[in-house]
């Protein structure tokens, strides 16, 4: 079985605003992240606006966000909105003209296997597969450091030299 580029993209597009941490992801920033194509990625952000996993913010200043929190987007769902169809051999799908469909076995074990593939994704949400900005190259946010108050005096350091001991 082979998910669809569109569902890979899927996927690495939330993965990419999760690491954002609320703050908004552009197009742009997340196709050259990945190299992957601009036109299509456009498509995926598109969809999954659509089917409530992202929000989009028009304007210059704006771009793409999570919708909800990590944790509360499952993969299973993620894929299921994003692949056409799970058809994995010809009698899965609509237009079956195989013969031995009444009588085959392979299509309960092949249907068995991509139910055991679909719970097994259902277990998994997007804060399972978060990583962290700097797994993008982004650096990390600088923490703000507190300036020295000119009228409070800085407090003296401790000295590193060891006090005498007394002989006994």
């Amino acid at each position: 079985m082979r998910l669809t580029n569109f569902s890979d993209y899927s996927l690495r597009l939330l993965m990419y605003a999760a690491t954002r941490d609320g703050k908004l992801v552009t197009i742009e920033e997340t196709a050259a992240a990945y190299g992957i194509s601009r036109a299509h990625l456009m498509k995926v952000a598109n969809l999954l606006v659509h089917a409530g996993f992202l929000k989009s913010i028009r304007g210059r200043t704006g771009g793409l966000a999570l919708a909800m929190p990590p944790r509360e987007i499952g993969v299973g769902a993620v894929l299921r909105a994003t692949e056409p169809d799970f058809a994995l051999v010809e009698c899965f799908g609509a237009d079956n003209r195989c013969l031995v469909t009444p009588r085959c076995r392979l299509r309960g074990v092949l249907n068995e296997a991509l139910n055991a593939f679909v719970m097994t994704l259902d277990r998994y949400t997007l804060a399972d597969l978060a990583l962290r900005p700097e797994d993008f190259g982004i650096a990390p946010p600088i923490e703000a450091v507190p300036k020295p108050n000119p009228q409070k005096p800085h407090p003296q350091k401790p000295s590193r030299r060891k006090p005498p001991q007394d002989a006994i």
